[in-house]
């Protein structure tokens, strides 16, 4: 009787590149990593960090997001695209001013980053796609009677930006008084008269 011989093990094949296939997948991967990592050690951890935390290489960290403020301006993106999903075709501003609170208290290294950038045209270009988040609702509002003829699209943006801001320098276990103490400033303040 011979002894049967092991076969031996077919060769593994390396997962295939994807190339620019990958290229959407690993946007959405840093942007989650970055999230997690600045929402645990702050705006100054390593930017390195949020490749490794990816499980992306530093070159596609750079390619995607060449410093922090685009990778703080993507954030921010995404940020608006969820309100605009969030606020649909029934969203209001205290609706909006609800959320801000929701998505500032976990992107406040973020804010800090963006607080430094105010002239950068990345971030501008952020700002005209809030605006016009901001235009509808007070036309909708308005409209409805909630909100006041004397109330602008810079108003809202002032107190999106105060809220955000105080929000980002307040310790967390105060962030919720803070936000309800703005709420009713912001309420009395835009109110019909």
């Amino acid at each position: 009787m011979s002894a049967s011989r092991p076969r031996p093990e077919p060769a593994r094949r390396a997962a295939p590149n994807r190339g620019p296939a990958a290229a959407a997948d690993n946007r959405r991967a840093l942007i989650a990593a970055a999230r997690e990592i600045f929402a645990e050690e702050g705006p100054d951890v390593p930017f390195s960090a949020v490749a490794k935390r990816a499980g992306v290489g530093q070159g596609t960290l750079y390619r995607h997001f060449p410093d922090r403020v685009a990778l703080a301006v993507a954030v921010f993106e995404e940020n608006v695209g969820a309100l605009e999903a969030a606020l649909g075709d029934e969203g209001t501003v205290a609706g909006l001013l609800d959320r801000v609170v929701e998505q500032a208290s976990a992107s406040t290294a973020f804010i800090r980053l963006l607080t430094g950038a105010r002239r950068d045209p990345r971030a501008d270009a952020l700002g005209a796609h809030f605006d016009g988040l901001v235009e509808r609702l007070i036309a909708r509002d308005r409209a409805a009677g909630r909100i006041g003829a004397h109330v602008e699209p810079a108003d809202i943006q002032i107190a999106v930006s105060m809220l955000a801001h105080e929000l980002a320098a307040t310790p967390a276990p105060e962030r919720e008084a803070l936000a309800a103490r703005a709420r009713r400033l912001f309420d009395l303040a835009f109110a019909p008269r």
